[in-house]
Protein backbone atom coordinates (compact mmCIF):
# COMPACT_ATOMS: atom_id res chain seq x y z
CA UNK A 1 0.00 0.00 0.00
CA UNK A 2 1.00 3.62 -0.48
CA UNK A 3 0.32 5.97 2.45
CA UNK A 4 -2.14 3.48 3.92
CA UNK A 5 -4.25 3.19 0.75
CA UNK A 6 -4.33 0.49 -1.88
CA UNK A 7 -1.81 1.09 -4.65
CA UNK A 8 -3.40 1.60 -8.06
CA UNK A 9 -1.50 -0.12 -10.88
CA UNK A 10 -2.62 0.91 -14.36
CA UNK A 11 -1.82 -0.42 -17.85
CA UNK A 12 0.44 1.48 -20.25
CA UNK A 13 0.53 -0.24 -23.63
CA UNK A 14 2.34 2.63 -25.36
CA UNK A 15 3.43 6.23 -24.74
CA UNK A 16 -0.04 7.76 -25.13
CA UNK A 17 -1.59 5.24 -22.74
CA UNK A 18 1.28 5.81 -20.32
CA UNK A 19 0.61 9.55 -20.26
CA UNK A 20 -3.11 8.95 -19.69
CA UNK A 21 -2.59 6.45 -16.87
CA UNK A 22 -0.06 8.68 -15.10
CA UNK A 23 -2.03 11.92 -15.44
CA UNK A 24 -5.35 10.34 -14.48
CA UNK A 25 -4.02 9.13 -11.14
CA UNK A 26 -2.08 5.85 -11.25
CA UNK A 27 0.36 5.15 -8.42
CA UNK A 28 2.26 2.81 -10.70
CA UNK A 29 2.09 1.61 -14.29
CA UNK A 30 2.97 -1.67 -15.93
CA UNK A 31 4.30 -1.88 -19.45
CA UNK A 32 6.57 -3.97 -21.64
CA UNK A 33 9.61 -3.63 -23.79
CA UNK A 34 9.67 -5.27 -27.18
CA UNK A 35 10.47 -8.73 -25.77
CA UNK A 36 9.27 -11.19 -23.13
CA UNK A 37 5.92 -9.48 -22.42
CA UNK A 38 2.48 -11.14 -22.34
CA UNK A 39 0.84 -8.61 -24.69
CA UNK A 40 2.81 -8.67 -27.92
CA UNK A 41 0.06 -6.74 -29.75
CA UNK A 42 0.18 -3.73 -27.46
CA UNK A 43 2.35 -0.89 -28.74
CA UNK A 44 5.05 -1.57 -26.13
CA UNK A 45 8.29 0.40 -25.71
CA UNK A 46 11.48 0.27 -27.77
CA UNK A 47 14.91 0.46 -26.09
CA UNK A 48 14.96 4.18 -26.93
CA UNK A 49 11.43 4.84 -25.68
CA UNK A 50 11.68 2.96 -22.38
CA UNK A 51 14.05 5.36 -20.55
CA UNK A 52 11.86 8.29 -21.62
CA UNK A 53 8.79 6.47 -20.29
CA UNK A 54 10.48 5.82 -16.95
CA UNK A 55 11.64 9.44 -16.71
CA UNK A 56 8.12 10.75 -17.39
CA UNK A 57 6.54 8.43 -14.82
CA UNK A 58 9.14 9.18 -12.16
CA UNK A 59 8.73 12.92 -12.71
CA UNK A 60 5.10 12.46 -11.66
CA UNK A 61 5.90 10.20 -8.69
CA UNK A 62 4.74 7.06 -10.47
CA UNK A 63 6.69 3.79 -10.41
CA UNK A 64 7.22 1.60 -13.48
CA UNK A 65 6.78 -2.17 -13.55
CA UNK A 66 7.92 -4.03 -16.68
CA UNK A 67 6.43 -7.38 -17.69
CA UNK A 68 8.99 -10.12 -18.34
CA UNK A 69 6.41 -12.84 -17.88
CA UNK A 70 6.48 -15.08 -20.93
CA UNK A 71 7.91 -18.58 -20.70
CA UNK A 72 11.16 -18.25 -22.73
CA UNK A 73 12.62 -21.02 -24.86
CA UNK A 74 16.34 -21.82 -24.86
CA UNK A 75 17.34 -19.27 -27.51
CA UNK A 76 15.29 -16.57 -25.80
CA UNK A 77 16.76 -17.38 -22.39
CA UNK A 78 20.20 -16.65 -23.82
CA UNK A 79 19.01 -13.13 -24.70
CA UNK A 80 17.55 -12.41 -21.26
CA UNK A 81 20.68 -11.11 -19.48
CA UNK A 82 21.22 -8.27 -21.95
CA UNK A 83 17.52 -7.38 -21.85
CA UNK A 84 17.45 -7.36 -18.04
CA UNK A 85 20.52 -5.13 -17.95
CA UNK A 86 18.73 -2.75 -20.31
CA UNK A 87 15.77 -2.56 -17.91
CA UNK A 88 18.13 -1.98 -14.99
CA UNK A 89 19.87 0.85 -16.85
CA UNK A 90 16.52 2.45 -17.74
CA UNK A 91 15.70 2.82 -14.05
CA UNK A 92 12.73 0.43 -14.01
CA UNK A 93 11.32 -0.04 -10.49
CA UNK A 94 10.04 -3.62 -10.70
CA UNK A 95 9.96 -6.64 -13.00
CA UNK A 96 6.89 -8.88 -13.32
CA UNK A 97 8.26 -12.39 -13.80
CA UNK A 98 6.75 -15.84 -14.33
CA UNK A 99 9.61 -18.14 -15.32
CA UNK A 100 11.82 -19.30 -12.45
CA UNK A 101 14.97 -19.06 -14.57
CA UNK A 102 14.12 -15.48 -15.57
CA UNK A 103 13.39 -14.71 -11.91
CA UNK A 104 16.87 -15.87 -10.85
CA UNK A 105 18.53 -14.07 -13.78
CA UNK A 106 16.81 -10.84 -12.74
CA UNK A 107 18.48 -11.03 -9.35
CA UNK A 108 21.87 -11.04 -11.07
CA UNK A 109 21.36 -8.77 -14.07
CA UNK A 110 18.81 -6.28 -12.69
CA UNK A 111 19.65 -6.17 -8.97
CA UNK A 112 18.00 -2.78 -8.34
CA UNK A 113 14.65 -3.87 -9.77
CA UNK A 114 12.14 -5.38 -7.35
CA UNK A 115 10.92 -8.81 -8.43
CA UNK A 116 7.16 -9.40 -8.65
CA UNK A 117 5.78 -12.85 -9.45
CA UNK A 118 3.24 -12.78 -12.28
CA UNK A 119 -0.29 -14.17 -12.12
CA UNK A 120 0.95 -16.60 -14.79
CA UNK A 121 2.42 -18.57 -11.88
CA UNK A 122 -1.11 -19.15 -10.54
CA UNK A 123 -0.22 -18.51 -6.90
CA UNK A 124 -3.23 -19.77 -4.96
CA UNK A 125 -2.01 -20.54 -1.44
CA UNK A 126 0.19 -19.13 1.32
CA UNK A 127 2.80 -21.91 1.01
CA UNK A 128 3.48 -20.97 -2.62
CA UNK A 129 3.54 -17.26 -1.78
CA UNK A 130 6.02 -17.87 1.03
CA UNK A 131 8.23 -19.98 -1.23
CA UNK A 132 8.49 -17.15 -3.73
CA UNK A 133 9.24 -14.70 -0.92
CA UNK A 134 12.03 -16.98 0.29
CA UNK A 135 13.49 -16.83 -3.23
CA UNK A 136 13.51 -13.03 -3.15
CA UNK A 137 10.09 -11.91 -4.40
CA UNK A 138 8.92 -8.55 -3.06
CA UNK A 139 5.39 -9.05 -4.41
CA UNK A 140 3.14 -11.84 -5.66
CA UNK A 141 0.31 -11.27 -8.14
CA UNK A 142 -2.27 -13.80 -7.01
CA UNK A 143 -4.28 -16.08 -9.27
CA UNK A 144 -7.58 -14.55 -10.36
CA UNK A 145 -9.50 -17.58 -9.11
CA UNK A 146 -9.16 -16.77 -5.40
CA UNK A 147 -11.87 -15.56 -3.03
CA UNK A 148 -11.46 -12.70 -0.58
CA UNK A 149 -11.36 -15.21 2.29
CA UNK A 150 -8.52 -17.10 0.63
CA UNK A 151 -6.63 -13.85 0.01
CA UNK A 152 -7.10 -12.85 3.64
CA UNK A 153 -5.67 -16.20 4.76
CA UNK A 154 -2.67 -15.76 2.47
CA UNK A 155 -2.14 -12.30 3.95
CA UNK A 156 -2.35 -13.65 7.50
CA UNK A 157 0.15 -16.45 6.81
CA UNK A 158 2.79 -14.51 4.86
CA UNK A 159 5.27 -11.87 6.08
CA UNK A 160 4.24 -8.22 5.79
CA UNK A 161 7.36 -7.64 3.67
CA UNK A 162 5.67 -9.66 0.91
CA UNK A 163 3.23 -7.43 -0.98
CA UNK A 164 -0.01 -8.86 -2.37
CA UNK A 165 -1.36 -7.70 -5.71
CA UNK A 166 -4.65 -8.77 -7.26
CA UNK A 167 -6.59 -7.90 -10.41
CA UNK A 168 -9.35 -5.41 -9.73
CA UNK A 169 -10.76 -4.56 -13.14
CA UNK A 170 -10.78 -5.84 -16.71
CA UNK A 171 -11.07 -8.93 -18.85
CA UNK A 172 -11.23 -12.37 -17.28
CA UNK A 173 -9.69 -15.40 -18.96
CA UNK A 174 -11.78 -18.55 -19.54
CA UNK A 175 -8.72 -20.60 -18.65
CA UNK A 176 -6.90 -20.83 -15.32
CA UNK A 177 -4.96 -17.60 -14.83
CA UNK A 178 -4.28 -17.36 -18.55
CA UNK A 179 -2.77 -20.82 -19.04
CA UNK A 180 -4.49 -21.76 -22.27
CA UNK A 181 -3.49 -23.60 -25.46
CA UNK A 182 -6.68 -22.94 -27.45
CA UNK A 183 -5.24 -19.93 -29.31
CA UNK A 184 -2.04 -21.80 -30.15
CA UNK A 185 -3.97 -24.81 -31.40
CA UNK A 186 -6.37 -22.84 -33.59
CA UNK A 187 -4.28 -19.92 -34.85
CA UNK A 188 -0.64 -20.63 -34.04
CA UNK A 189 -0.62 -17.64 -31.69
CA UNK A 190 0.45 -18.71 -28.20
CA UNK A 191 -1.41 -17.09 -25.30
CA UNK A 192 1.45 -18.06 -22.99
CA UNK A 193 3.86 -16.05 -25.12
CA UNK A 194 1.84 -12.86 -25.42
CA UNK A 195 -0.11 -13.47 -28.61
CA UNK A 196 -3.57 -14.73 -27.61
CA UNK A 197 -6.15 -14.49 -30.42
CA UNK A 198 -9.02 -14.97 -27.91
CA UNK A 199 -10.73 -17.85 -29.74
CA UNK A 200 -12.85 -18.37 -26.62
CA UNK A 201 -14.80 -15.30 -27.78
CA UNK A 202 -15.50 -16.62 -31.30
CA UNK A 203 -18.99 -17.49 -32.54
CA UNK A 204 -18.95 -21.17 -33.56
CA UNK A 205 -21.07 -23.34 -35.86
CA UNK A 206 -21.11 -27.10 -36.49
CA UNK A 207 -20.12 -28.75 -39.79
CA UNK A 208 -20.64 -32.45 -40.62
CA UNK A 209 -17.68 -34.01 -42.46
CA UNK A 210 -19.77 -35.25 -45.43
CA UNK A 211 -21.49 -31.90 -45.88
CA UNK A 212 -18.60 -29.45 -46.37
CA UNK A 213 -19.62 -25.83 -46.39
CA UNK A 214 -22.96 -26.54 -44.76
CA UNK A 215 -23.00 -24.98 -41.31
CA UNK A 216 -25.35 -25.78 -38.46
CA UNK A 217 -25.84 -23.44 -35.53
CA UNK A 218 -24.69 -24.67 -32.13
CA UNK A 219 -27.19 -24.08 -29.35
CA UNK A 220 -26.84 -25.14 -25.74
CA UNK A 221 -30.30 -23.75 -25.07
CA UNK A 222 -32.63 -21.05 -26.37
CA UNK A 223 -30.06 -18.40 -25.43
CA UNK A 224 -27.40 -19.81 -27.74
CA UNK A 225 -23.87 -21.02 -26.96
CA UNK A 226 -22.16 -19.77 -23.85
CA UNK A 227 -19.80 -22.44 -22.53
CA UNK A 228 -16.77 -20.17 -23.10
CA UNK A 229 -18.47 -16.93 -22.06
CA UNK A 230 -16.50 -14.58 -19.86
CA UNK A 231 -17.64 -11.43 -18.11
CA UNK A 232 -15.32 -8.55 -17.23
CA UNK A 233 -14.24 -7.96 -13.65
CA UNK A 234 -15.19 -4.77 -11.83
CA UNK A 235 -14.38 -4.37 -8.13
CA UNK A 236 -14.87 -0.61 -7.88
CA UNK A 237 -17.84 -1.13 -5.53
CA UNK A 238 -15.84 -3.44 -3.25
CA UNK A 239 -12.56 -1.61 -2.68
CA UNK A 240 -13.11 -1.58 1.07
CA UNK A 241 -13.36 -5.38 1.06
CA UNK A 242 -10.12 -5.67 -0.91
CA UNK A 243 -8.39 -3.41 1.60
CA UNK A 244 -9.76 -5.38 4.56
CA UNK A 245 -8.49 -8.62 2.99
CA UNK A 246 -4.98 -7.18 3.01
CA UNK A 247 -4.51 -6.45 -0.68
CA UNK A 248 -1.64 -4.00 -1.18
CA UNK A 249 -2.19 -3.26 -4.86
CA UNK A 250 -5.00 -3.67 -7.35
CA UNK A 251 -4.23 -4.01 -11.04
CA UNK A 252 -6.32 -2.73 -13.92
CA UNK A 253 -6.12 -5.19 -16.81
CA UNK A 254 -5.78 -3.74 -20.31
CA UNK A 255 -2.37 -3.03 -21.87
CA UNK A 256 -3.86 -3.82 -25.28
CA UNK A 257 -6.82 -1.51 -24.70
CA UNK A 258 -7.16 2.13 -25.72
CA UNK A 259 -5.70 5.27 -24.19
CA UNK A 260 -9.28 6.31 -23.45
CA UNK A 261 -9.77 3.12 -21.42
CA UNK A 262 -6.51 3.69 -19.54
CA UNK A 263 -7.55 7.24 -18.66
CA UNK A 264 -11.17 6.70 -17.70
CA UNK A 265 -10.78 3.50 -15.66
CA UNK A 266 -7.67 4.81 -13.90
CA UNK A 267 -9.41 8.07 -13.03
CA UNK A 268 -12.50 6.28 -11.74
CA UNK A 269 -10.53 3.96 -9.46
CA UNK A 270 -8.28 6.80 -8.29
CA UNK A 271 -11.19 8.81 -6.95
CA UNK A 272 -12.99 5.79 -5.48
CA UNK A 273 -9.84 4.49 -3.74
CA UNK A 274 -9.33 7.93 -2.25
CA UNK A 275 -12.95 8.00 -1.04
CA UNK A 276 -12.55 4.60 0.64
CA UNK A 277 -9.35 5.78 2.33
CA UNK A 278 -11.25 8.78 3.76
CA UNK A 279 -14.22 6.68 4.84
CA UNK A 280 -16.48 8.51 2.40
CA UNK A 281 -19.16 7.00 0.12
CA UNK A 282 -18.27 6.62 -3.54
CA UNK A 283 -19.16 9.64 -5.66
CA UNK A 284 -21.69 8.36 -8.24
CA UNK A 285 -20.07 10.49 -10.95
CA UNK A 286 -16.77 8.63 -10.63
CA UNK A 287 -18.36 5.24 -10.03
CA UNK A 288 -20.31 5.69 -13.27
CA UNK A 289 -17.15 6.29 -15.29
CA UNK A 290 -16.41 2.54 -15.63
CA UNK A 291 -19.67 2.31 -17.60
CA UNK A 292 -18.26 4.81 -20.13
CA UNK A 293 -15.65 2.43 -21.59
CA UNK A 294 -16.04 -0.58 -23.85
CA UNK A 295 -16.67 -3.60 -21.63
CA UNK A 296 -18.52 -6.86 -21.23
CA UNK A 297 -21.12 -7.29 -18.51
CA UNK A 298 -19.35 -6.73 -15.20
CA UNK A 299 -18.97 -9.18 -12.34
CA UNK A 300 -16.93 -9.51 -9.15
CA UNK A 301 -15.09 -12.54 -10.49
CA UNK A 302 -14.22 -15.18 -7.86
CA UNK A 303 -13.86 -12.75 -4.95
CA UNK A 304 -17.18 -13.73 -3.36
CA UNK A 305 -17.13 -17.38 -4.37
CA UNK A 306 -17.54 -19.30 -7.60
CA UNK A 307 -19.32 -16.94 -10.02
CA UNK A 308 -21.20 -19.63 -11.94
CA UNK A 309 -21.77 -19.93 -15.68
CA UNK A 310 -22.85 -16.76 -17.45
CA UNK A 311 -25.58 -17.61 -19.93
CA UNK A 312 -26.27 -14.28 -21.62
CA UNK A 313 -24.69 -12.40 -24.51
CA UNK A 314 -21.08 -11.50 -23.70
CA UNK A 315 -20.46 -9.05 -26.54
CA UNK A 316 -18.87 -5.71 -25.72
CA UNK A 317 -21.02 -2.83 -24.53
CA UNK A 318 -19.89 0.32 -26.37
CA UNK A 319 -21.94 3.43 -25.70
CA UNK A 320 -19.37 6.26 -25.74
CA UNK A 321 -16.92 7.49 -28.34
CA UNK A 322 -13.95 9.85 -28.04
CA UNK A 323 -14.35 12.97 -30.17
CA UNK A 324 -11.18 14.89 -29.32
CA UNK A 325 -8.26 15.21 -26.91
CA UNK A 326 -7.49 18.60 -25.37
CA UNK A 327 -3.86 19.62 -25.93
CA UNK A 328 -4.03 22.96 -24.12
CA UNK A 329 -6.61 25.37 -22.76
CA UNK A 330 -6.62 29.04 -21.80
CA UNK A 331 -8.01 30.21 -18.43
CA UNK A 332 -11.07 31.42 -20.37
CA UNK A 333 -11.81 27.93 -21.72
CA UNK A 334 -10.50 28.23 -25.28
CA UNK A 335 -9.21 24.72 -25.90
CA UNK A 336 -6.81 23.54 -28.61
CA UNK A 337 -7.84 20.01 -29.48
CA UNK A 338 -6.84 17.05 -31.65
CA UNK A 339 -9.72 15.36 -33.47
CA UNK A 340 -10.44 11.63 -33.00
CA UNK A 341 -14.00 11.20 -34.32
CA UNK A 342 -16.36 13.56 -36.10
CA UNK A 343 -18.88 15.77 -34.33
CA UNK A 344 -20.58 19.05 -35.21
CA UNK A 345 -21.59 22.41 -33.80
CA UNK A 346 -24.70 22.03 -31.67
CA UNK A 347 -23.88 18.47 -30.56
CA UNK A 348 -23.82 17.68 -26.86
CA UNK A 349 -20.44 16.42 -25.63
CA UNK A 350 -18.99 15.50 -22.26
CA UNK A 351 -15.61 16.61 -20.99
CA UNK A 352 -13.62 14.60 -18.45
CA UNK A 353 -9.98 14.99 -17.52
CA UNK A 354 -7.25 14.54 -14.94
CA UNK A 355 -9.10 15.30 -11.69
CA UNK A 356 -11.84 16.95 -13.78
CA UNK A 357 -15.36 15.90 -12.85
CA UNK A 358 -17.33 15.00 -16.01
CA UNK A 359 -19.61 17.74 -17.35
CA UNK A 360 -21.77 18.10 -20.45
CA UNK A 361 -21.85 21.07 -22.81
CA UNK A 362 -23.25 22.05 -26.19
CA UNK A 363 -20.63 22.58 -28.88
CA UNK A 364 -20.38 26.22 -29.84
CA UNK A 365 -17.93 28.08 -32.04
CA UNK A 366 -14.88 26.27 -33.45
CA UNK A 367 -11.93 27.36 -35.59
CA UNK A 368 -9.34 25.53 -37.66
CA UNK A 369 -5.58 26.07 -37.34
CA UNK A 370 -5.81 29.10 -39.64
CA UNK A 371 -8.56 30.72 -37.61
CA UNK A 372 -11.35 29.94 -40.06
CA UNK A 373 -14.74 29.12 -38.55
CA UNK A 374 -15.69 25.43 -38.42
CA UNK A 375 -19.07 23.76 -38.11
CA UNK A 376 -17.69 20.19 -38.21
CA UNK A 377 -14.02 19.18 -37.93
CA UNK A 378 -13.55 16.11 -40.13
CA UNK A 379 -9.88 15.31 -40.75
CA UNK A 380 -8.50 12.76 -38.26
CA UNK A 381 -5.87 14.21 -35.91
CA UNK A 382 -6.55 17.75 -37.16
CA UNK A 383 -5.92 20.53 -34.62
CA UNK A 384 -8.71 22.99 -33.97
CA UNK A 385 -9.92 25.30 -31.22
CA UNK A 386 -13.16 24.97 -29.33
CA UNK A 387 -14.68 27.22 -26.69
CA UNK A 388 -15.54 25.30 -23.48
CA UNK A 389 -17.68 26.52 -20.56
CA UNK A 390 -14.58 26.51 -18.34
CA UNK A 391 -10.87 25.77 -18.43
CA UNK A 392 -9.83 22.10 -18.49
CA UNK A 393 -6.39 20.49 -18.07
CA UNK A 394 -4.34 19.05 -20.95
CA UNK A 395 -5.19 15.46 -21.87
CA UNK A 396 -8.85 16.04 -21.05
CA UNK A 397 -11.16 13.98 -23.24
CA UNK A 398 -14.21 15.18 -25.16
CA UNK A 399 -16.70 12.38 -25.87
CA UNK A 400 -20.27 11.77 -26.91
CA UNK A 401 -22.85 9.10 -26.37
CA UNK A 402 -23.28 6.83 -29.39
CA UNK A 403 -24.59 3.30 -29.90
CA UNK A 404 -21.59 1.19 -30.96
CA UNK A 405 -22.42 -2.11 -29.24
CA UNK A 406 -22.45 -5.20 -31.48
CA UNK A 407 -25.89 -6.68 -32.10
Amino acid sequence: MKNGTIELLAPAGDAERLHMAVLYGADSVYLAGTSFGMRSFAGNFSPEELPRAVKFAHAHGVSVHVTVNTMPRNAEAAALPAYLEQLEDAGVDALILADLGAFRMAEKYAPHCARHVSTQQSIGNYACANAWHDLGAQRVVLARELSLDEIAEIRAKTPKSLEIETFGHGAMCVSYSGRCLLSNYMTGRDSNRGACAQPCRYQYALMEEKRPGEYFPVFEDERGTYILNSRDMCMIDHLDDLQKAGVDCIKIEGRAKSAYYAAIVTGAYRHCIDSVAKGEPLDPAWRDEVEHVSHRVYSSGFYYGFPGQYTENSRYIREWQVCAIVESCTPEGLATCSLRNKFAMGDTLEAVGPDLRPFAFAVGEMFDADGAALTEPKTPQMRFTLRLPKAVPPYSILRHSVALSAK
